[in-house]
């Protein structure tokens, strides 16, 4: 028996990357798991049918979290599925750096669109469907919250506001039994991350102030999620947890 077992978790933009990796921890640890996509459908199937194959339960449910009425529906369809909602992880985020010369409103508005209006209507859609037994919410942030990079400035001030979220809503929703903590990752190596040009010189700033001297690895913040997901946390709410190799 996992420690998540009996548990419902709503993963979003879990078909790959962290995402994909907490998915498959908590439904490792005994949770049944809608796993969240907004584009890459045959993505999210195959992190289904391996959660399966490994004796789980999983479900792909399409939704635009940044449009209430999706999100709204995302965690219906959980609840139509597996009778209730327990776990929501706000993970579905987008990710780029723009010098300010750069910054268009295109950009600004796709990175708080998802970022920041995504996470607040599915934790809104999550909470109305919590139970009487409260539940856990899990944001995932960034460590550019806390050391924004150059180049950076609109993704970083979006995961800023998740940590203000994150404090605000878990003293709003304290009353009812709802946790609500975030993970900032630092640098995690994942294919999408991989792609981008700019990693290769991040990762050449970051590991010199990297005590523990890797790169992330999306199970790292997989097992935090587990954590904060089960009854070990049950006296933790409202925290900003790093979890970046002791990155300053």
């Amino acid at each position: 028996m996992g420690k998540l077992s009996g548990k419902v978790a709503v993963v979003t933009g879990a078909s790959k990357g962290i995402g994909a990796a907490i998915a498959e921890e908590l439904a490792r640890e005994g949770a049944s798991i809608v796993v969240n996509y907004a584009s890459s459908g045959g993505q999210a199937e195959a992190i289904v049918s391996k959660i399966k194959a490994a004796g789980g339960a999983a479900k792909a449910v399409r939704a635009d979290v940044s449009k209430p009425a999706e999100a709204k529906n995302l965690v219906k369809a959980a609840v139509d599925e597996f009778g209730k909602v327990d776990i929501l992880v706000n993970n579905a985020g987008v990710y780029e750096f723009l010098p300010l010369e750069s910054i268009t409103e295109k950009h600004f508005d796709r990175m708080f669109d998802l970022n920041v209006r995504g996470l607040v209507f599915a934790t809104q859609a999550a909470a109305g469907a919590f139970g009487d037994n409260g539940g856990s919410v899990i944001n995932i942030g960034s460590v550019a919250s806390q050391i924004p990079p150059a180049g950076g400035s609109v993704y970083s001030a979006t995961k800023g506001a998740v940590d203000v979220l994150t404090k605000s809503l878990a003293t709003e929703l304290g009353p009812k039994n709802i946790r609500v903590n975030a993970i900032l990752p630092g640098p995690v190596e994942t294919e999408g991350a991989k792609a981008l040009p700019e990693f290769e010189p991040l990762l050449n700033s970051t590991l010199p102030r990297t005590p523990l001297g890797r790169v992330g690895q999306p199970h790292d913040i997989a097992t935090v999620a587990s954590f904060l997901a089960s009854e070990d946390a049950g006296w933790i709410t409202g925290q900003i947890i790093q979890a970046a190799g002791g990155l300053h």
